[in-house]
This record gives structure tokens, sequence and C-alpha cells, in this order.
């Protein structure tokens, strides 16, 4: 067996090496891989792929795509799946990022024979600069802020209104492409940011065979191209075969034989090598994959009306543009941004392929669906297809509470002010105590850190990332699970030892005051300096300079010393290490929202 292997495996890359040009091999530019029919534009003699298609990299981060001799357009993605590539005008880009007018030169237009054509997802919004009478036509918007015009009206309007440039005496009409979706949902946004986000999206172009004799090219084993005449310059179009351009159209019919005899022992090839991976597969590892698919997909038919919409892998793909923009990596998987039809941004989790049995995709389902508060993640979809999982959010601009709380300024973090950090302590409280009491089924998280906050446009704390989380019956205290689970530094002891007591929703306020105490330590910079608080444990430190640290950090202000104070306190409180001493949450809601008079520290002793 291994010596026909051997010997398939030469012939196979002899006749890939023979069949498949030099001049047609992928390029890449930043993270975008240039791949036929697109080429990367050089003074080689000649290129492969389709006219129209030629592509400039520059530094290395910025793919441009030259549409016109004036302009050009930036490309953001290219799924060769669709055979459909994304573009932003560059030159509109880069207007927009200095005014909140879009200042619009040139209309868009695709030169005549080129393998691109607009699709269908696509729309135009048209601009009007310099303007002699008001605008009066529908849909049209005023806009103002325009540099170089000096005329008291700027208008907008829908698809295929130019004649109204003539109409109402206007200096300039610029027609500009744009995502249908984007432009449904930019009239939701305040008139001052509609257009210049809506042109920021881009827009979409499919590509296709840009003559009938590339068609043929194609269809008969070869590669689309253009070689240049050395003689006058000129380029003429060529079909690439056998390493080079074919002498007259399609291979001749001995280089066909020897095509067929190439495929027919590289068939046979992936044919030996596939027999020896189902085998391999049907033994390791088929029967596991199966059974965690079963597991979800029945999970998913006993809870049909609970959980919430399912979206296929094309779909997932197409809402965040072939995963264009990575929000964040953990160990879960990746975090990409994405938009629904609507122009509904949400945040799109990808989970590793078979990480776990699926436990982590059940517990996310089965714990969010149950869910409905301010402070608590929404889930709005997901994808189970083949080994493809996905969990679909609402997109969360300001990141997670780490970003803002735990990260020096000085290293480009972000810093929020005592009243701020305070607001998002009592609002991760209350998502908590819904959890642990408010919702039909209780629901412990086990993985509650700063990490997993995120922070919406306000600034409001969502709990998020329900992977580890418990599902219990509402009388049930105690729980039962199989290993410890978290995240370092804020498990709960009774999670790692039965000797602290039962594992119970404790088990959450515990990692609650730990983060808490956290939050305060991170806010003031001092802490970070100081030897003595740097080189002993920091809740035993606070509780020995409570005082001390709550007038310091609020800088002689009394509300802002009585907010402080509260946090310490009943982050004391929640690390208590037998479970049984610590508060529950609904009691940590009123301890923050009361006041400070009656709010006793807890004992030292069980600080140690």
């Amino acid at each position: 067996m291994p010596p026909l292997l051997l010997l398939l495996a030469v012939l196979l890359l002899s006749a890939t090496a023979n069949g498949y040009p030099s001049t047609c091999t992928n390029a890449t530019c930043g993270d975008l891989t240039i791949a036929y029919p697109f080429w990367l534009n050089s003074s080689s003699a000649s290129s492969c792929g389709y006219r129209g298609l030629g592509l400039a990299c520059e530094r290395n981060t910025t793919l441009i795509l030259p549409a016109q001799s004036h302009h050009r357009c930036r490309v953001s993605s290219i799924d060769y799946d669709t055979r459909s590539v994304f573009l932003v005008d560059d030159a509109a880009a880069e207007a927009l990022n200095t005014t909140s007018c879009p200042h619009l030169h040139f209309n868009f237009t695709i030169d005549a024979g080129s393998a691109l054509h607009l699709t269908r997802s696509d729309s135009n919004i048209t601009f009007f600069y310099n303007c002699k009478k008001n605008a009066s036509w529908p849909s049209a918007v005023e806009l103002t802020g325009c540099p170089d015009y000096n005329s008291s009206s700027y208008a907008f309007t829908g698809d295929g209104y130019t004649g109204a440039a003539d109409e109402y005496g206007c200096e300039a009409a610029v027609v500009a492409p744009v995502l249908d979706s984007h432009k449904k949902a930019m009239m939701e946004a305040p008139p001052a940011s509609r257009y210049v986000e809506v042109l920021k999206g881009g827009f979409e172009l499919n590509y296709s065979p840009h003559s009938l004799e590339c068609g043929v090219c194609e269809r008969s084993g070869g590669w689309c191209g253009n070689r240049r005449n050395q003689w006058n310059g000129g380029a003429g179009f060529t079909c690439f075969c056998d390493g080079g351009p074919c002498a007259s159209g399609p291979p001749k019919s001995n280089k066909m034989i020897i095509y067929a005899i190439a495929g027919s022992l590289s068939i046979l090839m992936l044919c030996v090598l596939s027999f020896a991976f189902w085998l391999g597969y049907k033994k390791y590892g088929s029967k596991g994959k199966s059974k965690d698919t079963a597991r979800i997909e029945s999970f998913l038919q006993k809870n049909g009306t609970v959980h919430p919409k399912r979206y296929t892998y094309a779909q997932v793909k197409r809402m965040t543009r072939s995963f264009a923009e990575k929000l964040g990596q953990g160990g879960f998987g990746a975090v990409y941004r994405g938009g629904l039809s609507d122009g509904h941004q949400i945040a799109v989790k990808m989970l590793k392929d078979f990480k776990t049995d699926g436990e982590d995709f059940i517990n996310e389902l089965a714990s969010i669906s149950r869910t409905s508060h301010v402070n608590v993640v929404t889930l709005l979809g997901f994808c189970l297809e083949g080994s493809k999982r996905a969990l679909i959010y609402d997109y969360m601009p300001n990141g997670s509470l780490e970003k803002y709380a735990f990260k020096d300024s000085s290293e480009g973090g972000n810093t929020l002010g005592w009243e701020k950090l305070f607001e998002i302590a009592v609002g991760i409280a209350r998502g908590l105590e819904y959890l642990h009491r408010g919702c039909n089924t209780r629901i412990v998280h086990f993985d509650i850190k700063p990490h997993n906050i995120l922070l919406d446009q306000n600034f409001c704390p969502k709990i998020s990332d329900f992977g580890l989380a418990k599902l219990c019956l509402n009388k049930e205290s105690i729980i039962s699970i199989g290993g410890a689970r978290g995240t370092i530094g804020y498990i709960a002891p009774e999670v790692y030892s039965k000797q602290f007591g039962a594992v119970s929703s404790k088990s959450d306020v515990y990692s609650y005051g730990m983060m808490v105490l956290e939050m305060v330590g991170a806010r003031d910079k001092n802490i970070s300096q100081n030897t003595e608080s740097s080189s002993q444990y920091f809740p035993q430190w606070i509780y020995e300079h409570l005082d001390e640290y709550c007038i310091g950090a609020s800088e002689i202000n009394g509300e802002i010393t009585e907010v402080v104070r509260k946090m310490i306190v009943v982050g004391l409180w929640c690390i208590q290490l037998s479970s049984t001493d610590r508060p529950t949450m609904t009691r940590v809601v009123e301890m923050l929202e009361g006041s400070t008079a009656g709010l006793e520290l807890p004992p030292k002793v069980l600080l140690s």
C-alpha cells in the first residue's frame, strides 16, 4: 500500500505542476488572499485572471481595486464561494473621515467588458450639491456642513432621481452604491450620521467570466488571462494551460488524454486516502461527534418553542461578511461583528470545533433562552450545521468591563469614574439576583469575571458567556458538578474542595465579590505603587486600611466616600470562605442600594 500511495502522490504532484500555470499562483495582502480570478498588479508580461480584477497592495494592509482612473475602491473581503467581493470607495472613505457631510466627487461606474457587476443586495443613493432651489421632491433630506459649497441647501434622494439636478439647478449629482440592508436601516439613525455610516459600509459586487472566450477557456481546463505585447505594450486575451499560454485556445487532444490519465490517478489516490480516513474516523471520531450533534439536536427538538431563531452557516457567513471584523478571541473560539438584514448590529461567537461534548453550546442556549433582563445579554439566534456552531447576540459597542476598569490608561485602556463603576456593580448584582431567583429556572453562572461583563452604548452591564452555567430547580439549593469550573482568581473555595461547603448560587456571590474588590483596587492606580498593599493579600490589606483608603480614593468627597465604602464592605462579605456566611444576591442589592450607616464589616478572621 505505501509504495502505491507514493507512486500516486508523485503522479498527482506532476499532473498538478503541469496543469496549473505558475502565473496563476495565489498572493496575499495583509490578511486577504488574492486568488484566481483576481490577480496582483505587477510589471510582469502576463497576468492570470479576469479583466478588471487586478488588485494593488499598498502598505501591506490595504487592498486596492482600480475602478476608474480618477479614484479607487478598497476591498474589505472576498468570498470565493459565492463569487462576491465587498468594496468601499476609497476616495469617499477618506472624505468621510474628515466631515459629517458625504462629500463625493465621482459617480461609481463599471467599465464595459468588466467581470464585475452589481448584485441584488446593492442599492443607490444620489447626492445633489449646491442647488439653487430648495429641494421638494420625495425623500429629499437637507445636508449641512458640506465643504466647498456655499448654497443654502444640499439634498439627498433615493434611486433614479438624477433629473432633479437640472430641475433645481444643482451643480453636481453623484450616485453611490450601498448595501440595500444598510440603506433601509439608516433612516433610524440621526440625520447627521445616516449617510456617512451607510457609505462606510460599502457595497457588494459579483464577478463572472468577462467574455465568451474566457468561459470557453475555463470549460476546457484553462485559466483566463492577459499577455502583454512586448513590441507595442498592448494586452490580449490568453488561455493559460500546461504552465504557459495555450497556442490556440483549448488544450489539444493529446493534452486532454494526459489530463484524463492524471485526473484518474488523482481520483484513485483520493479514493484510497478517503477510505483510510473514513476507517479511522469511523473507529475513533464519528461516534463521539455524531453523539454530540445528536445530543444537541435532541435538546433543540425538546425545547423547540424556547430557543431563538436558527440560522444556516451560509447566513452567518453573510451576516459577518465572511468574518471580516474580529472583536475578540478566547478559549471558546472567536467573536465577530456582523449585521442582520434590517441593519441590526450583532456579535457572532463561533465556537471551536468539538472543543467539548456540546455541553457549553447547550448551556448557552438553555440558559439565555430562558432569560429576559436588562443586565443579561440577549441571544438573538444560533447556528448548528455539521461542525459549525455559532451563537448570535446583540452587539455591545463598549466591549467588556475589563477594557475600562482593569487596564491602565497609559497602556491604551480607559478608566471609569467611581459613580459609573458603582452603577455597573449594582447592575451586575441585579442581573445575578435575577438569574438566581427571578427567572423560571434558577441559573448559576460559574464564570463571573470582568471579561464576561459586556457594556452597551450607555455602559449598562450585561452578564454574558453562559458556557459553564448550571440550571437548577427553583427549590434546589445544592448543586452537583463534575469538577471545578470557572476562572482562576474568581472561583469560590467550595468549587475546589467540599471542606468549604456545598456548591450553590453562593459560588457566584464569591466571584462577584472578588470582581468588585478588583474594580476598587484597579480604579486607584496608587495601590499598585504601594509596596505594602502590593505585597499583601489585597482583601486583607483593604480590610485593615478601609477608612484611610475610602477618604484617599474619594478625594475628600463625602458622597464618593460612601460609594467606595459600600463596594468594599459588600465585596468583603461576598468573599467569605464559608458559603453560609456570604449574603445572597438579593441581600447584596439591598446593601448596595441602602445606607452605609448599618453596614458592618465581616469577621476579619475569615479573610485569612
